[in-house]
């Protein structure tokens, strides 16, 4: 089986954070399994707790984000670079430079393991069979999902449902692939 569907910002979901201290723009999400979400951090503070869940998180906008835990920092100052850790992590976030914005794939680490890359012009990279969001977080896009040529306007996704392996390649701008694969 093999799907695509297009996800538009008019179809986005806006979600509370659990901690209440701002808002999340749920792109694609399966219920209390997994959410890929573009957030704005405007303040700095405590992160919501995600207590069995991994976390990914990429710097999309802005710069001089610091994860602040108990046993360090998590360096997410630079933009594409993404971090990975543990939502049972307690965060305090500090911002060195104003408001950021970053992308986040959390998955329920009972029932999925969770990646996040980052595709640039002239890269592909195979996935797996499984779930995987395409996201043009930076502007518009274009890709190929098996050969077959895509274009992605700023803040559009694909979301890719496959039961085999699959490529991705981006032939312009750059995408952010979130892919959920069953445990």
């Amino acid at each position: 089986m093999f799907m695509i569907t297009p996800l538009d910002p008019a179809g986005y979901v806006r979600t509370p954070w659990k901690n209440g201290g701002g808002v999340t723009t749920d792109i694609a999400f399966d219920g209390d399994v997994w959410r890929f979400s573009r957030t704005p951090i405007t303040a700095a503070g405590p992160f919501s707790d995600y207590a069995g869940f991994d976390r990914l998180q990429v710097l999309v906008a802005g710069s001089g984000l610091v994860l602040q835990t108990p046993s360090g920092e998590i360096d997410v100052r630079r933009p594409f670079r993404p971090v990975r850790f543990a939502g049972e992590t307690p965060i305090v976030s500090r911002l060195e430079a104003g408001p950021v914005e970053v992308v986040n794939l959390i998955g329920n680490r009972a029932r999925v393991r969770i990646d996040l890359q980052v595709l640039h012009a002239g890269a592909a990279l195979g996935r797996s069979a499984g779930t995987h969001l395409v996201y043009a977080a930076k502007g518009p896009a274009a890709l190929e999902v098996d050969g077959t040529p895509h274009r992605l306007a700023a803040d559009h996704a694909l979301r890719l449902d496959e039961a085999s392996p699959t490529m991705i390649a981006c032939t312009e701008g750059l995408v952010l692939i979130g892919s959920v694969i069953c445990a």
